[in-house]
């Protein structure tokens, strides 16, 4: 597990990271503005199916982590998931953004939205889990850890930037010239599901699968599951402090097309934002090995930094915005600080969940890799979760509605208010408790690692 991964093959990997977040902004950045605007749907609805779909994930979730771990096949464990849930979940995709011809105004609508809502949770996850889970596979090795977990970070990034700075510029291209644009939504959502599965291709097809253990034997158990997962404490308070952080990062992406279209008057400012964020991803990216290598700092020092920078550009960005009346250059250069910030934050979560991996290990005896990065996915959706719950029942008391969507004061002051104010707030929370509840770092990590290795007779 510590032999050195060549850079060929942690690029090959970390392809796949560009499709599995064309899809993730899609449903995370624009559903939610397709779904009220162009579908017209409730916002009360919207708010009773968010927290419901998860009730759901919190089952699907670890089952599908469990039946990764417990994978047969000449294509190891991860692999043969990873196509399977990109091919469906890119069906699905397209489907949740492409009406058939359902009357918008029926019950019928509501369950086709409610029916594809659910499933486009269920098909990510049967890739997402697979494809994060091989990180700790690839090396034990700290450094190896960062580089594997960097490089699908910055694909990551490369797939969010895409959806950010494109969607809104290629829905107008590609749409009928109606103000809704539902031809322009269904179209570039199919260009993106066919490249989801590409890319999903090219990752599995380029990178070699590693597995530490035999994979585990016998059926799935929800019990045993979140035994294995309440016994491994570490694992529920990162799960609690990404979940906040994450929610932070999701309120601004979620609520950023309702502030340029509704609040400034021109939607095609948000893609000019995330060319800032783009920007400021790419630089967080250096962050890790700034800090590693420069400032000789360890991963929890660095972790601590980077969501400070988040949360000192989210601030920024509030106060530019209050000051230049929505002045995009001011704003856009306050994101790509956050965006700095944000994009190390997840890279460092990537690389802490893997620890935790081998925490669990060190603390019961049993490796659980896929259960363990299922609750990855499980925790962006509930964090998905939250800014949905604040945003749409934020809409529902300011009677939010796209008809009047211009000349409401208060959803208009509500929307600023979740674009700038809300993320820092849940930045530092995240941060206050990753500082104090947080303990894989320093002695006791090596001690960890140590005691996996020779587990593993290495």
């Amino acid at each position: 597990m510590g032999k050195k991964i060549s850079f060929r093959e942690k690029i090959g990997y970390g392809i796949g990271a560009v499709g599995l977040d064309l899809s993730y902004g899609l449903f995370y950045s624009y559903l939610s503005k397709y779904l009220t605007d162009v579908v017209g749907i409730s916002v009360v609805f919207l708010l009773i199916l968010a927290p419901l779909a998860r009730i759901w994930d919190g089952i699907n979730d670890p089952m599908m982590g469990t039946i990764v771990d417990r994978t047969r096949t000449k294509m190891g464990k991860y692999r043969p998931w990873i196509l399977i849930g990109a091919v469906l979940n890119a069906i699905v995709l397209c489907f949740l953004f492409n009406n058939p011809g359902i009357d918008t105004k029926s019950v019928s609508m509501y369950i086709y939205v409610t029916i594809f809502y659910v499933l486009w949770g269920m098909t990510n996850t049967l890739a997402d889990i697979p494809f994060w889970s091989r990180v700790p596979s690839f090396s034990s090795e700290e450094k190896e850890r960062n580089s594997v977990s960097t490089i699908a970070r910055i694909f990551s990034g490369l797939g969010q930037g895409i959806i950010g700075v494109l969607t809104v510029p290629l829905i107008k291209k590609l749409g009928d010239g109606t103000e809704a644009n539902a031809q322009g939504y269904g179209r570039w959502t199919i260009i993106c599901a066919i490249l989801l599965v590409v890319f999903a291709v090219i990752s599995v097809a380029s990178s070699k699968e590693r597995v530490n253990l035999p994979p585990t034997s016998g059926k799935f158990s929800l019990k045993e599951s979140l035994r294995v997962i309440k016994s491994n404490d570490q694992l529920l308070v990162f799960m609690l402090f990404a979940m906040i952080s994450n929610a932070g990062y999701y309120m601004t992406s979620g609520i950023s097309l309702y502030y340029f279209d509704n609040v400034c008057g021109n939607d095609m400012l948000q893609s000019k934002f995330f060319i800032f964020g783009a920007a400021g991803s790419v630089l967080g990216l250096g962050v890790i090995p700034l800090c590693s290598n420069v400032f000789k700092m360890n991963n929890r020092k660095t972790y601590i930094a980077s969501l400070s920078m988040a949360a000192f550009g989210y601030i920024t960005m509030f106060i530019a915005d209050t000051l230049t009346h929505h002045n995009i250059v001011a704003i856009g250069i306050c994101y790509l600080i956050a965006s700095t910030g944000i994009a190390s934050m997840f890279v460092n979560q990537t690389v802490m969940l893997a620890d935790v991996v081998d925490y669990g290990e060190y603390h019961t005896g049993q490796r659980n890799e896929s259960l363990t990065f299922s609750m990855k996915g499980f925790l962006q959706k509930m964090a998905y979760t939250i800014q949905s719950i604040i945003m749409f029942g934020t809409f529902a008391i300011t009677k939010y509605n796209v008809l009047n969507k211009t000349s409401n004061p208060a959803s208009n002051t509500a929307i600023s208010f979740m674009m700038f104010a809300i993320p820092p707030v849940f930045i530092i929370i995240s941060c206050l408790i990753f500082i104090k509840k947080y303990k894989i770092h320093g002695d006791f990590k090596t001690e960890v690692l140590n005691k996996v290795t020779q587990m593993h007779g290495e």
